[in-house]
């Protein structure tokens, strides 16, 4: 009896501590600033609307991230070991201590055969995990385009280089001429 008394005041007062425990965690969202302002720090996911307080006293700010449930950029890479499937672990550990003929090492007789077979597996797999972009065409493309318009640009500009000098010899026979008719007008003077 005298122990059921004891869990009686014991229950009441960690029911208190919860209460009073879980008070400052639902503040903790508003707080305060030192003018006495109130703001909402709120973390949005996705396309989730950033919804208002209902206090018009208390100013809320969204942060918005990225989906909530998708992975991150830096772990979504195709070609990193983490994303290695265990059929290829295991079979890179089977051949780790191969030896012999068709090994592609130099232990054992024919053990260099195997290094064609090794190179060809290795392209097979580059193909199929590359990018189909071929650098190798970009720049052929880009040669030809540049090559297509160099002798139309190459015409344009002799044309404008002829002009500028058929300019240029246009004002000088017409200053040639201004000196000539300075001279023919200005009267002869006795040379000494």
């Amino acid at each position: 009896m005298e122990s059921l008394a004891m869990i009686r005041p014991l229950t009441a007062a960690l029911l208190l501590a919860g209460a009073l425990g879980a008070a400052p965690a639902a503040q903790a969202q508003e707080q305060t600033t030192a003018d006495g302002e109130k703001y909402n720090m709120v973390i949005v996911y996705g396309d989730q609307p950033c919804e208002a307080s209902a206090d018009p006293a208390v100013i809320t700010v969204c942060a918005r991230v990225g989906d909530q449930y998708r992975i991150p950029e830096p772990l979504r890479g195709v070609d990193s070991p983490k994303s290695d499937s265990w059929t290829n672990k295991v079979t890179a550990y089977e051949t780790v201590g191969a030896f012999g003929t068709l090994s592609c090492s130099p232990v054992g007789a024919g053990g260099s055969l195997g290094c064609t077979q090794k190179l060809i597996d290795q392209a097979y797999a580059e193909r199929k995990n590359g990018s189909n972009v071929k650098f190798g065409e970009l720049i052929a493309a880009e040669r030809e385009k540049r090559l297509s318009t160099i002798d139309t640009d190459a015409a344009d500009h002799q044309k404008r280089v002829e002009e500028a000098e058929k300019v240029y010899l246009e004002q000088q026979k017409k200053q040639q001429a201004a000196q000539d008719a300075a001279e023919g007008s200005a009267p002869a003077t006795p040379q000494p």
